[in-house]
Order: C-alpha cells, then sequence, then structure tokens
C-alpha cells in the first residue's frame, strides 16, 4: 500500500476524519426494478408489515476507486462459478414454507431483506444508523446464496467454471427433522440432492470435487454416525459424494478434510466501505470499563462444561465482570442492542463452548472492537483458517478450560495482567477483522474492502484449483490422515502437539 493509501492511513492513525468527510460526499442511491422487488417478496415473504427490501430513499456511501484490473482483460479468469439450477424442492420451496422450519419460533421473520431479517430499530444509538438487521443465526445458506447471485464472475457455461456452487439450504431442511426420531425422513432430501447432482454432466467432470455448498448449521447436525433413529442430524455430510464436495459450515470438524468453517452470520450486514469504516472507528473509541463480560447460559447438563466455573468467577470478580443471563425466561440475548451494548463497553469478552465448539458470540464480540478469550481451540483457532490469524495470540486470549475447571487459573488475574499496550494492540488487530467477518448486504457491493463472502470464494476456489492440480498430475485425492486435519491446517505438521489432548477421540 502507499502512503496515500486511506486504508493504510486509517490503521496507522491518519486523518481519518477527513477521510470519512470525503466518502461522504459521494452518495449512491440503491434501487430495485419493480420486477425484482416482487420476485423477492414470492421468495422471502413481505417481513414486517410496511417494511421496504430496498428504500429507494436512502443514500449510499460510494466510494471511487481505481483498480488495477481495470486493465486486466481477462480479470475473471480462474474465478468463474456456475450456480447449479436446482430443482426449488431444495431451496425456495422451504422458504415459501417458513413456518415449519422450526418448532421453536417462526423463520418467517427472518425471512425479509435477502435473508437479513427486519431491520434494527436504534433508539438509544447503540448501533449506526444504517446496515442492522435481526439475522438469525442460521440464515448463512440464504444470505450467501444472494450474495453468490451478484458475484461478479458468474457463468450460464459450466464448462468455463472454475467451481461449482450448489445452493442446497441443508440447514433449512434438516432443522424441520432434527427432533424427529424417523432418520429416513431427516436424511430424504439430502439423498435425493447427491442423486441429482451425480445425473449431471458438471458432477462428472471431476466427481463432484470442483462443486460447494452451504450448510448453515454446526457440522455435527450432518454427521449421524450411524442408522439409529435415535442418534442426531442426518448423514449428508457423510454420503460418499458429499465428501467429494467442499462444505461451509459456520462449525467444521476438527477431523475432516472437506468441511471448512465460515464466520456465523452478525447483526451487521453493510452496504458499503464506508459503513465499516466509520464503526470501525466509532469503536476505536469507545470508553471500556469493564475488564471482561459474558454472554450466555449454564450448560448444566453438559459434564465437561466450564460455564458455571465461568459465571461464579464473573460474579467474584463484581464490578470488573459484566454478565448477561441467557438461561431461559430471559430474552435480551436475542435482541442485539444489549449484547452490543455490553460487548462495546468491555475489555475482554469470554467465549465458552456451548452445546458444540462455537458461538455466534464470538463474532458480536470482534464487531465490537472486544477481545476474545477462548477455552478450546475448537472455538475458533482450528476453525475459521481463512478468515482470522493463524497467530491468534494476535487477536486473542487462550486460557485452558481444565485449568478453569479445576481452579488452576484466575481469569480476572490472568486478564488484568495484561498490559494497556498490549490490549491496544490486540483491539486495533480485531478491527481490522471486522470487514472480514460481516457479510455484506446483497444489495449492494464493496469497493474497497473484502467481506466473510469474498474471503470464502477466493478460499473455495484456491482449495478447488489445489485438487485440479492433483487429478491432472494423477496424484489420488485420499482422506488419509483425517485425524490430524487440524494441526496440518493450523500448524503444517501432524507432530506432537500441547493440544493434543483437546482433539484425542479415543
Amino acid at each position: 500500500m502507499t502512503e496515500s493509501n486511506p486504508i493504510d492511513n486509517f490503521f496507522i492513525g491518519g486523518d481519518w476524519d477527513k477521510f470519512v468527510n470525503e466518502i461522504e460526499k459521494k452518495e449512491l442511491k440503491s434501487h430495485l426494478t419493480e420486477n425484482e422487488a416482487q420476485s423477492i417478496n414470492n421468495v422471502f415473504g413481505k417481513g414486517n408489515e410496511g417494511e421496504e427490501f430496498v428504500n429507494g430513499d436512502e443514500e449510499e456511501q460510494k466510494i471511487e476507486i481505481e483498480s488495477s484490473s481495470d486493465s486486466d482483460s481477462e480479470p475473471c479468469l480462474g474465478k468463474y462459478i456456475y450456480i447449479h439450477d436446482l430443482p426449488t424442492e431444495f431451496n425456495e420451496d422451504l422458504l415459501k414454507h417458513c413456518k415449519s422450519l422450526s418448532d421453536w419460533y417462526n423463520m418467517c421473520h427472518y425471512m425479509s431483506n435477502f435473508g437479513l431479517g427486519p431491520r434494527i430499530n436504534n433508539p438509544d444509538k447503540i448501533l449506526s444508523n444504517t446496515g442492522w438487521f435481526e439475522t438469525n443465526q442460521f440464515m448463512l445458506e440464504v444470505i450467501f446464496h444472494n450474495r453468490m447471485k451478484q458475484y461478479k464472475c458468474l457463468t450460464n457455461d459450466s464448462s468455463l467454471a472454475s467451481a461449482i456452487f450448489v445452493p442446497y439450504y441443508a440447514g433449512l431442511d434438516v432443522a424441520r427433522y432434527l427432533w424427529n426420531s424417523n432418520r429416513l425422513r431427516r436424511d430424504f432430501y439430502s439423498v435425493r440432492l447427491v442423486k441429482w447432482l451425480k445425473e449431471k454432466p458438471e458432477w462428472k467432470k471431476l466427481w463432484g470435487r470442483d462443486h460447494f455448498l452451504v450448510a448453515g448449521r454446526i457440522t455435527w447436525d450432518f454427521r449421524r454416525l450411524t442408522n439409529g433413529n435415535s442418534d442426531w442430524g442426518n448423514r449428508l455430510m457423510l454420503l460418499p459424494e458429499s465428501r467429494n464436495m467442499t462444505i461451509l459450515t459456520i462449525e467444521s470438524s476438527p477431523w475432516s478434510k472437506n468441511d471448512f468453517a465460515i464466520p456465523y452470520p452478525t447483526y451487521f450486514h453493510p452496504s458499503s466501505d464506508g459503513q465499516i469504516f466509520q464503526w470501525q472507528n466509532r469503536m476505536r473509541r469507545m470508553k471500556r470499563r469493564i475488564l471482561f463480560s459474558f454472554v450466555g447460559a449454564p450448560r448444566p447438563n453438559l459434564i465437561n462444561s466450564i460455564r458455571n466455573n465461568i459465571i461464579q468467577q464473573c460474579q467474584a470478580a463484581r464490578k470488573k465482570c459484566k454478565m448477561l443471563d441467557c438461561a431461559s425466561g430471559s430474552n435480551k440475548c436475542y435482541k442485539p442492542t444489549y449484547v452490543m451494548k455490553i460487548f462495546q463497553t468491555s475489555i475482554f469478552c469470554l467465549q465458552p463452548a456451548g452445546d458444540s465448539y462455537t458461538r455466534r458470540s464470538t463474532f458480536d464480540s470482534i464487531l465490537a472492537g472486544c477481545i476474545p478469550v477462548f477455552f478450546h481451540p475448537g472455538s475458533a483457532y482450528v476453525q475459521y483458517l481463512w478468515h482470522l490469524p493463524k497467530d491468534y495470540t494476535k487477536y486473542s486470549v487462550f486460557i485452558p478450560g481444565n485449568d478453569v475447571r479445576n481452579g488452576k487459573a484466575n481469569i480476572e488475574r490472568i486478564l488484568s495482567r495484561i498490559s494497556k499496550a498490549k490490549i491496544l494492540a490486540m483491539r486495533e488487530q480485531v478491527l481490522k477483522l471486522i470487514p472480514g467477518v460481516v457479510y455484506a448486504d446483497p444489495r449492494s457491493s464493496l469497493k474497497i474492502l473484502e467481506d466473510a463472502f469474498d474471503i470464502t470464494v477466493d478460499g473455495v476456489l484456491e482449495r478447488v484449483e489445489k485438487i485440479r492440480e492433483e487429478v491432472e498430475q494423477g496424484n489420488e485425492v485420499s482422506d488419509d490422515g483425517e485425524e490430524f486435519t487440524w494441526k496440518k491446517n493450523l500448524f503444517g505438521t501432524v507432530e506432537k502437539h500441547e493440544w493434543d489432548h483437546f482433539f484425542d477421540r479415543s
């Protein structure tokens, strides 16, 4: 980057306010045609009464930049993606019957605005004025699909494609039947999908190794190990055909080579680079008087959970720790303004595992400029390899969960010993992560920054290209060594490591 680059200046203390003012002078109005708006209503429903999918009067910021790709005669070379035109039973029909998607709450509420959900009211000014939505954490498939429809290098000619996208809403599908004792019902559509794919000429090109799909739930919802009706989930990720594809989840298996974790959707979906820059700067200026905080609930039924220990330590720390209790009967944890207010005023945010390794809260805390504290390497470090730095010490604190459980680790004491200079450096790293962990509004596009979608697509294309090279060289693509996938991906080796006990399945 040159010295005059505004992004570079932003991170080294340049004249930020002047840069923001320059952005604000350039505005762009975003509109949908009447036909486009009608088609969206047909698929996603109308959301809140009186809410528009696009506010034609809303002015969007636009940044004009010169791109080196302008002079590139083939900017999409190696980046073309073909989208399979699946039967509607695999995606659109699920949205049309949104009331049946969950036994616990009405998913129709979250279908508006391209799957981002209703716009958030912000009377207390906890959030910025635009870009915030009541996004459900399991709507990633819909959001990603709508971003993919706007991808700059789409092609209708599959022979040109470097990768093939399969827009199957796997998570929305299986969620209907997760608590159903009939395993055949849980498996029905995933089996139908792979049967449909195998009959397509695109599949036979690399036998699915250039295909990818988004399964917007944790990997364990798609990995039923037996055919017992009482076992959890379906078998989507264990089907032979699926094991050839790249599957994107909000939590991957540390022992699998073909599923990759990508960020949970947050509540922030910016429509311009300027919205992100302004939010980063706002979080940089926040006064943080709380040393650490925890948003969550105990897990009394999970033997190895350390949440009770964390809650006890938080209570013992008194004013240095703040907790938002998400136990049954409290709905504040589902209201973005309550969650973000706590994170914005905290220096550190505790992120213990819950029902599984990962939490949406991790990305909410990053968005608030709060340094995450992890207690298991499976909660982030071996998960989001495309989106988070491999050097986890730059942006987070790691405290082994066993030390907390055994009383060997005092969270308050550990965090209090971190110097102010170190905290400022870590927070700056956290703020830099924000663009890459949010999904931009599908109706707009970022000009300078790459969001979570862009980073994910780059990761998929790079992976498929490596597989294609291996196949062309006659090398067999095997599953050997999958047990150490987490270690190989993070450290580049399978040698003995101090974290081995965290992932020992024996």
